[in-house]
C-alpha cells in the first residue's frame, strides 16, 4: 500500500514468516528483494510490524561495510548464514539492523533503512515519542525504535520461530528505484540502496526518492 492511503485494518493483515530458502545468496540481489516484504516484531505488549520500503547492499569487500577488515566481536553477526540480525549502535545514539546476506563465513549485509509502518502503530508512537506515522520508521534509526529493536536482537535468526522476523505480506512492491546510498564517505557512487518508488515512508532527500 503507498502511503497515502490509510494503514489495512489489523484484521485485515496476514504476514506469513519467510523462509530461509525464499531469500537470494547475493547481497545485492537480497537487498532488492527485501523491499515490499515485511518485518516483525512480536513484543509482549502485542506485534508491531511494517513492510520494507527502502534498503542498502553492503556488499563483500566493501570498504563501506562493517564486514570490510574481517570478523570481530562486534560484527560477527554479518558473518553469519543468510536472514540473521547484524544490530549495532551508531555515533553511541540510534541502533540500526541489518539483515546478513551470504554464505555462512562471508561478511556482508543489508541495512534495513525504512518501514511503512502495518501493525501495532500505536505501539511504534509510544516507542518513538510521536504521532507523527509518516515518521515512525522512515530512517534506520527510527526504524529500530519504533520496533523496539536493540542490542539483545543481534544475532537474531530472522528466519526462525523467534520474536523477530521477516515475513511476506499480500501487498508487493511497486516500482522499485535504485540509487547512491545516503550518508557515506567511503564507496560512494555505488548504486547499492534500493526503495518503493512513490511510498513517502521512504526516507533521504526528494531526488532519492522519486
Amino acid at each position: 500500500m503507498l502511503a497515502n492511503r490509510v494503514p489495512m485494518a489489523l484484521d485485515a493483515i496476514v504476514i506469513r514468516r519467510l523462509r530461509r530458502t525464499e531469500l537470494p545468496i547475493d547481497t545485492v540481489e537480497l537487498a532488492r528483494e527485501l523491499v515490499g516484504r515485511a518485518l516483525a516484531h512480536d513484543l509482549p505488549e502485542g506485534r508491531v510490524s511494517g513492510r520494507i520500503v527502502e534498503t542498502e547492499a553492503y556488499v563483500v569487500g566493501d570498504a563501506s561495510g562493517h564486514a570490510f577488515r574481517g570478523p570481530t566481536p562486534r560484527n560477527r553477526s554479518l558473518f553469519l548464514e543468510r536472514g540473521h540480525a547484524y544490530v549495532y549502535r551508531a555515533y553511541g545514539i540510534s541502533y540500526l539492523l541489518n539483515v546478513s546476506s551470504e554464505l555462512p563465513g562471508v561478511g556482508a549485509g543489508v541495512l534495513l533503512r525504512a518501514l511503512e509502518p502495518l501493525q501495532g502503530i500505536e505501539a511504534m508512537m509510544r516507542h518513538r515519542g510521536t504521532s507523527r506515522i509518516l515518521d515512525l520508521a522512515r530512517g534506520p534509526g527510527r526504524l529500530a525504535a519504533a520496533m523496539r529493536i536493540d542490542q539483545r536482537c543481534d544475532g537474531a535468526d530472522l528466519c526462525a520461530d523467534g520474536p523477530l522476523w521477516l515475513g511476506a505480506v499480500a501487498q508487493p512492491a511497486g516500482s522499485i528505484g535504485r540509487s547512491v546510498r545516503i550518508g557515506l564517505t567511503l564507496e560512494v557512487d555505488r548504486l547499492l540502496r534500493f526503495y518503493e518508488r512513490g511510498n513517502r515512508f521512504v526516507s533521504g532527500p526528494r531526488r532519492l526518492r522519486s
